[in-house]
């Protein structure tokens, strides 16, 4: 791994009902799950797939389920890089109890390289800290991101999929993690407000970055219809407005495990395997396995899916 450029250097209990959506998917995943984790699950080894999680809010539970989501997919079998690129507010490292040695910030500041800092998380996986509290952090300059994101990319390739934890909203940091990502996936909630700076975040990618591939995960939804409300709101909007239509990548319900686990510092597959979000996890696991050996296999499918 080169050592950083002199330039980047500078410091710049109650069982919801939407679970219903996943339940039987995830029990057939469970009967081959023994098969899965002994060979690998992605027809082409060394192709990795790259998925953004983002959101236009915080507070949407992003970082717990792209976390718990990286854990999923390891379960299957596949090598997991799980990316913290919240560079200014980190806590996957906090969510699972782990004890950074150092962080991107030592990597953008070249006192060290990536494969100093990764960390062996659950399930196997590879999770890159990144570094809370730091305003140099948080304001790091677009010369320095763009190097981070080329070496990032460049590190992942040791892997079968990376996931990136990026921050809230819709700062150039962001979009630039988010728009070098193969797929882009923005988490909501039901609620209004989360809702409306989710359409931001879309419009933004799709009028300045051309992006019109996006997935939308409705999380801690309480009900199918109210999932399906919130979904189809988005949705509405963006037709409407952006004349593209975002498609509904899964629906995970609202779990009070999910807060115990987080106390806890666990992988909520681990305290409660059979709890509703770990389910609907696993079966969100399982399509997006599918939908990549899918695109594997017929590139040009998965090229004009993105561009819908």
């Amino acid at each position: 791994m080169d050592r950083v450029s002199p330039a980047a250097r500078r410091p710049e209990a109650r069982r919801s009902t939407v679970v219903s959506l996943f339940e039987h998917a995830a029990r057939r995943a469970a009967g081959s799950r023994g098969a899965a984790q002994a060979q690998a699950p992605l027809a082409a080894r060394g192709s990795v797939r790259t998925l953004a999680v983002t959101s236009g809010k915080g507070g949407v539970g992003k970082t717990v389920v792209t976390a718990n989501l990286a854990v999923a997919l390891a379960r299957r079998g596949l090598r997991v890089l799980l990316i913290d690129a919240d560079l200014g507010l980190a806590n996957v490292d906090t969510l699972f109890g782990l004890q950074p040695r150092a962080t991107l910030r030592q990597v953008v500041a070249g006192d060290c390289t990536l494969e100093d800092v990764v960390l062996e998380g659950p399930a196997g996986i590879a999770v890159v800290p990144a570094s809370s509290g730091f305003a140099d952090m948080a304001r790091l300059a677009d010369p320095s991101v763009a190097w981070l994101v080329d070496r990032l990319g460049d590190f992942a390739r040791g892997f079968d999929v990376a996931l990136v934890d990026t921050a809230a909203g819709i700062s150039p940091a962001v979009l630039d993690f988010v728009r070098a990502a193969d797929e882009k996936l923005v988490v909501v909630t039901p609620e209004p407000t989360s809702l409306t700076d989710a359409y931001a975040m879309i419009k933004v990618l799709a009028t300045r970055h051309g992006e019109r591939g996006v997935d939308v995960l409705v999380n801690q939804a309480r009900s199918e219809p109210e999932a399906a409300r919130s979904y189809a709101q988005l949705r509405a909007v963006s037709e409407r407005f952006l004349a593209l239509a975002p498609r509904l990548c899964g629906v995970l319900p609202y779990d009070p495990e999910v807060r115990e686990a987080i106390r806890r510092q666990q992988p909520l597959f681990a305290l409660a395997p059979r709890a509703p979000m770990s389910l609907a996890l696993d079966a969100l696991s399982k399509a997006l396995v599918e939908r990549w050996r899918h695109a594997m296999q017929d590139p040009g499918a998965g090229a004009q899916e993105r561009r819908r």
